[in-house]
């Protein structure tokens, strides 16, 4: 079985190559210590042809196990090997990150969330405090991981600062540009 992340979704996969009295398979997720039934997927009965299956689970979050429980028409059943999946959770909370490279010539990247939905504005100022630049102004969504570029190609040499504003908050970091 294969446990792919796609977004907030897991998908399940797995193949039979023959099939005796099969009449399904349960998917179970381990929460903490337990196993629960997420779902079902019908079964082929008896087949000598091989046969492929999937389940998407979106009821993933975080780090989660996932096995198969094959059912028999005579209620006999078997599980699978265990696999794992990991689901980026959103992020959700207000930061305004280092730039990358720092110390920088002539380009940099600023990365930054927001806690939910709403107008954020993303400036850069030289070290007199006078706006250089404006990389963002605009409504930022929740859960976004939004990156944007610095190019200081025709600014002077020197420390430079940027500065993130979101409902009445600020954040602000320290780059440095050498030419």
């Amino acid at each position: 079985m294969l446990a792919a992340p796609r977004g907030s979704i897991v998908e399940l996969s797995w193949q039979t190559a023959t099939e005796t009295n099969n009449y399904g398979f349960d998917i179970e997720q381990k929460s903490n210590a337990d196993w629960a039934k997420v779902g079902f997927v019908e079964g082929h009965g008896t087949t000598n042809a091989p046969q492929s299956y999937s389940y998407a689970d979106n009821s993933a979050s975080g780090k989660v196990s996932y096995r198969l429980k094959q059912i028999d028409r005579d209620g006999k059943f078997e599980y699978s090997k265990e696999v794992e999946a990991t689901i980026a959770t959103s992020p959700t909370v207000f930061a305004l990150s280092q730039n990358y490279p720092n110390p920088f010539n002539p380009t940099t990247n600023i990365s930054f969330t927001v806690p939910a939905t709403g107008r954020a504005k993303l400036k850069i100022f030289n070290i007199l405090g006078l706006e250089v630049a404006t990389l963002f102004d605009g409504e930022a969504q929740t859960g976004i991981f939004y990156q944007v570029q610095f190019n200081g190609a025709g600014v002077a040499s020197g420390m430079y600062f940027s500065r993130l504003e979101y409902n009445g908050k600020a954040q602000m970091t320290k780059m440095t540009l050498l030419k």
